[in-house]
């Protein structure tokens, strides 16, 4: 079924010219790519009830806020990204005088594009550690499929045993996953926990080593089993 989409004054008219002619309100649809039973079907019988070919009035509710308050609560859950509803209608108040409800403010965020969702998590960086990653990427941006099969990538990994529910949500757009404001920093490794090691390189890759101990930097590696990996063999 062809996607529903608002047709204009000049569609619609075209569109009761052909009802009038005889084309079959399907095939009507299909040259405005438009569902016949949504759209075509109610139009046809505005006119024959009115006259008209435009939209009546609507009647309701007149709206709540304004195009700039609306602006300021896109503006408030683009600086703060993982406020509340609440919160950015408390700040409304506070600032405009306008009262509003929770869902209102989701409303408006939701035309903007913007939804709830759960934050990536990540460590938390420092701008020592965000500047030598940048400096490692810039130096190895134009190395070949040959040289990085050479390489072997190795980590070690923490898997916490007890964590959070992770109920908190961030507002973002299609496409903002992991744009600045909408990754969740957290300390790792609260509770219990289980550490284990292994690599991988682009022809191999490592078993999963369990680790008892602590890695450092002297000891960067599980001491008793670590495999012996050859990228060239």
């Amino acid at each position: 079924m062809p996607p529903r989409r608002k047709l204009s004054d000049l569609d619609r008219g075209r569109a009761i010219g052909w009802l009038q002619d005889g084309v079959a309100a399907r095939q009507v649809a299909q040259r405005l790519a438009v569902a016949p039973s949504a759209v075509i079907i109610r139009l046809k019988q505005r006119f024959q009830a009115t006259g008209r070919v435009q939209e009546l009035q609507r009647s309701g509710r007149p709206r709540v806020t304004t195009q700039r308050e609306d602006r300021f609560i896109q503006r408030q859950a683009m600086q703060q990204r993982m406020a509340r509803a609440n919160n950015i209608r408390q700040r409304l108040q506070a600032t405009t005088n306008t009262f509003v409800s929770g869902q209102t403010i989701r409303n408006r965020l939701h035309n903007f594009g913007l939804r709830a969702r759960r934050p990536v998590r990540g460590t938390t960086l420092t701008a020592n550690h965000r500047a030598a990653r940048r400096a490692w990427c810039t130096q190895h941006v134009r190395w070949q499929r040959q040289q990085w099969a050479q390489v072997l990538f190795t980590d070690e990994s923490r898997f916490c045993l007890e964590s959070a529910d992770g109920r908190i949500r961030v507002w973002r757009r299609r496409g903002e996953r992991f744009a600045e404001g909408a990754v969740l920093e957290r300390q790792r490794f609260g509770g219990g926990s289980v550490m284990v090691w292994g690599g991988i390189s682009t022809r191999l890759r490592t078993p999963l080593y369990h680790v008892v101990v602590n890695l450092t930097g002297v000891r960067s590696s599980p001491p008793s089993d670590r495999p012996s990996c050859d990228s060239s063999g």
